[in-house]
């Protein structure tokens, strides 16, 4: 644990929650590779799955339906909540959370196939809602800009979540959809500090591409929201009224934040984070983080998860309210119009479409694919 990869959030990988057997290396003689200086590479691995819109049931969440590209995230943020969800999939929250991707190359027929049956409603679709639609990979493979030239043509409602400047290269699309209230971009921010960004987050967008991104999406009509997240406290607690200075600055017309929580395998690669890269401000932050939650480092309860509890916790949200009045700004986000979003032309027409013509799915990367020369 005493370092991470070159360009990588995570030190190490934890073991999974579901490993009855874990590996270590254990070396009588030193391995004659051991201090490799070389990076782990990216691996991409083909997703074949049969549905692409997920439901949610959190009560912390403002939306019901999700739709992710991408599963784990090169971005590589250390505190990302998405994590352990690639557990699931049989790899670890650390280092190959970021390293080992898993991407959908059927999403946008899949969606278009869901949106065209009679028994969707057209309700409102966060993209992404886990890990990042516009990671790196997207630059390339261009499935969420495909996806939402599908919720264009069927009208449908979204909201984009994403921490990658990248998001304004589909201003266009975006732009087509918001003069008829069907979208809004929210732009994570987490820090104004460029040396600290790289070092939370260091494969997304620097803090000044992130904020040019608010500008270019909000001159092209676009609503955006810029979300302070997470507030990690006693380290980028005191910048909320700088950020929120800056997002008003660059067009943001709402603002939200949320705080640091640490489920599962976070825990563990946040602590190692802490002592790896910042080592004098370790004991401060855990103490903020044991007055949020009670004593413990992370809180799983509805309600305080996303905020926590306590007099610091009231303190910052006492903070983030009055700068944002000062500012300016909106008290809530708009609520988009699902009823009106619905195109029944275009639902019949990618209907008979669907059934007339079999989807064919593409043949799998290459191996020298996989191991990340397309990117």
């Amino acid at each position: 644990m005493s370092g991470a990869p070159v360009g990588r959030g995570a030190g190490f990988d934890p073991p999974t929650r579901f490993q009855r057997t874990t590996l270590e290396p254990f070396d009588v003689e030193p391995c004659p590779d051991a201090d490799d200086p070389s990076p782990p590479r990216t691996q991409f691995f083909v997703d074949r799955t049969k549905s692409v819109l997920a439901r949610n049931d959190s009560p912390d969440v403002p939306f019901r339906w999700s739709i992710n590209p991408y599963r784990g995230c090169e971005h590589g943020c250390i505190y990302c909540y998405a994590r352990p969800s690639h557990e699931y999939l049989g790899f670890s929250a650390g280092v190959e959370f970021e390293t080992k991707i898993l991407v959908k190359p059927d999403a946008p027929e899949i969606l278009a196939e869901t949106l065209a049956s009679p028994n969707w409603t057209g309700e409102y679709v966060c993209v992404s809602g886990n890990t990042d639609c516009y990671q790196p990979a997207e630059r390339t493979l261009k499935l969420t800009r495909r996806c939402l030239e599908v919720f264009r043509e069927f009208g449908n409602p979204i909201g984009v979540i994403t921490k990658n400047a990248l998001v304004a290269r589909d201003a266009d699309v975006l732009a087509a959809m918001a003069e008829k209230d069907l979208a809004e971009v929210t732009i994570t921010v987490t820090t104004l500090d460029p040396e600290l960004a790289r070092k939370l987050e260091p494969r997304a967008s620097t803090p000044s591409r992130r904020l040019a991104a608010v500008r270019a999406l909000a001159d092209a009509g676009v609503p955006v929201n810029v979300n302070v997240a997470p507030v990690v406290p006693g380290l980028t607690d005191d910048e909320i009224p700088a950020l929120l200075a800056a997002a008003k600055a660059h067009g943001a017309r709402t603002v939200g934040w949320t705080m640091l929580r640490l489920p599962l395998a976070v825990e563990p690669l946040f602590l190692d984070w802490l002592k790896r890269e910042v080592p004098l401000k370790e004991r401060k932050v855990l103490a903020r983080l044991r007055d949020l939650r009670g004593g413990k480092l992370t809180e799983a309860g509805w309600g305080v998860r996303m905020r926590g509890r306590g007099p610091y916790a009231e303190l910052i949200r006492a903070l983030f309210e009055t700068t944002c009045r000062r500012l300016g700004f909106a008290e809530r986000p708009r609520d988009l119009d699902a009823p009106e979003a619905r195109a029944a032309d275009a639902r019949a027409k990618r209907a008979r479409e669907a059934r007339a013509t079999p989807r064919r799915r593409p043949l799998p990367p290459t191996p020298e694919e996989t191991q990340g020369s397309l990117f």
